[in-house]
């Protein structure tokens, strides 16, 4: 029997900023979703790109470039080895796609940094 489910519930749901949860995989891609508001942290993945999409809310992608503008069902990948930092003025939930591989503030350690173990635990 097919597993259904519906990301925007699964992320209205979450109780945690910046804890994102896994809710599928694709290959070698694990499907997520989080809440989040606020800052997360300056970091990269130096081996894997990292999808954002929203689902809910408005979320700036701050580069060492400048800066990328997402509104609701709006996305962006943010290529491997780019430096990036999410910021959400106000509550907002997404949907990432990354390699299995990817950890979750890259080489930046922070009290909001999630393990693998940590993002796959049950909803």
């Amino acid at each position: 029997m097919p597993h259904i489910v519906s990301p925007r519930q699964v992320a209205a749901s979450l109780t945690e900023f910046w804890s994102p949860r896994v809710v599928g995989e694709v290959d070698e891609a694990y499907i997520k979703v989080a809440k989040v508001q606020g800052s997360l942290v300056w970091h990269s993945h130096e081996a894997e790109d990292e999808l954002f999409l929203v689902l809910k809310g408005h979320l700036r992608l701050e580069l060492e470039d400048g800066a990328v503008e997402l509104d609701e069902g709006e996305m962006f990948v943010v290529p491997k080895g780019v430096r990036h930092n999410p910021v959400a003025e106000q509550e907002c939930h997404l949907l990432l796609i990354e390699r299995k591989s990817t950890l979750h503030t890259g080489a930046e350690v922070t009290e909001r940094t999630r393990s693998v173990a940590e993002q796959l635990r049950p909803l």
